[in-house]
């Protein structure tokens, strides 16, 4: 499958958040910490704003890098949830999407007070008993 983008590039304040997570998890790859912000605003059953994304920091991989074993799954997660929103499912508005949602989920990952260490972000990736 071809991947919605092949080169990515986040903006700087996705950068900063991501430093911050990295501080606190312990997890050095930008690469998996984006796998995990993708998840969670995947997860979030509310369109992103379609906000512009300057891309201006030095944080870039390509998508192989950011999908490694995953990125079929991750590219049919997304595909799948541009289906579930009523959008096409083109090149242009995969990409659009995929980087709309890897910022918000970098967003609320590092907005997330309660993500101090590794395990709290397994946790929230965990069904919670209530």
């Amino acid at each position: 499958m071809e991947p919605p983008i092949e080169r990515i590039r986040l903006s700087q304040t996705a950068k900063e958040q991501l430093t911050k997570l990295k501080r606190n998890t312990k997890v050095e790859q930008w690469n998996i910490l984006c796998r995990w912000a993708l998840c969670r605003s995947l997860a979030e059953p509310t369109i992103p704003s379609p906000a512009p994304i300057p891309e201006y920091s030095n944080v870039e991989m390509t998508w192989r890098v950011f999908g490694g074993e995953m990125s079929e799954v991750l590219l049919l997660a997304l595909k799948q949830r541009c289906y579930n929103d009523g959008f096409p499912g083109d090149q242009e508005t995969l990409a659009t999407q995929f980087r709309l949602h890897l910022h918000r989920g970098i967003g609320y990952l590092a907005g997330d007070s309660h993500i101090k260490n590794t395990e709290d972000l397994i946790s929230i990736a965990l069904p919670h008993n209530e």
